[in-house]
């Protein structure tokens, strides 16, 4: 059984609680709640996150799809270099990014949510992953004559190739018929026609 690879996890887990805290951050501005500022953090805080968490990393088996658009935030993230690319500071940095929005009722799930992805993240750093951008592969041009195959030349059902390998002219003459000439009918043919 292959390994789980809890970045890809983490990822989606804090690409969720981004979009939960800019949520809970709207419903608390517009609300005017008590302490709204906190809504306003919110806010930041997710944009921030999504920002930040919108390019997949490349898996190591498998392929990978990317998001629409990745490409564009993926040069950004690279930016940044090991500060996104290592999972120990993206555990932190959500971690200290969750904990001001806890203190509003709007925006705790949001806060809860990001606090998981945070320990996903913890895990995937101890396990050792990183997160490695997901590069478009050269496309290799077809050669003009060399994928155009010849069609068949015999129509269908075709037998198998074992069948169809012609025989070699010494083993048709131990065959006894003669090389590529006609061969006899053993049973006579009679044309009645009534």
């Amino acid at each position: 059984m292959g390994q789980i690879e809890w970045a890809m996890w983490a990822n989606e887990q804090a690409l969720a609680s981004g979009l939960i805290l800019i949520t809970g951050g709207i419903v608390a501005t517009a609300g005017r709640f008590t302490q709204w500022y906190f809504g306003a953090y919110s806010i930041v805080a997710g944009v921030f996150v999504c920002l930040l968490e919108y390019p997949r990393g490349k898996r190591k088996k498998g392929s990978t799809m990317e998001r629409w658009g990745q490409k564009y935030m993926t040069s950004v993230v690279k930016l940044f270099g090991p500060l996104t690319r290592n999972y120990y500071v993206r555990a932190v940095l959500h971690l200290l990014l969750s904990v001001p929005a806890g203190f509003l009722l709007a925006t705790i799930l949001g806060t809860a949510c990001l606090a998981i992805a945070s320990g996903i993240y913890l895990l995937a750093a101890v396990r050792g992953e990183q997160w490695t951008p997901i590069e478009p592969k050269p496309r290799e041009r077809p050669q003009i004559g060399g994928t155009i195959k010849q069609p068949p030349t015999n129509p269908p059902p075709r037998p198998p190739a074992e069948a169809r390998k012609k025989p070699s002219e010494e083993e048709a003459a131990a065959a006894g018929g003669p090389p590529g000439g006609p061969q006899a009918n053993p049973i006579p043919v009679t044309d009645e026609v009534v």
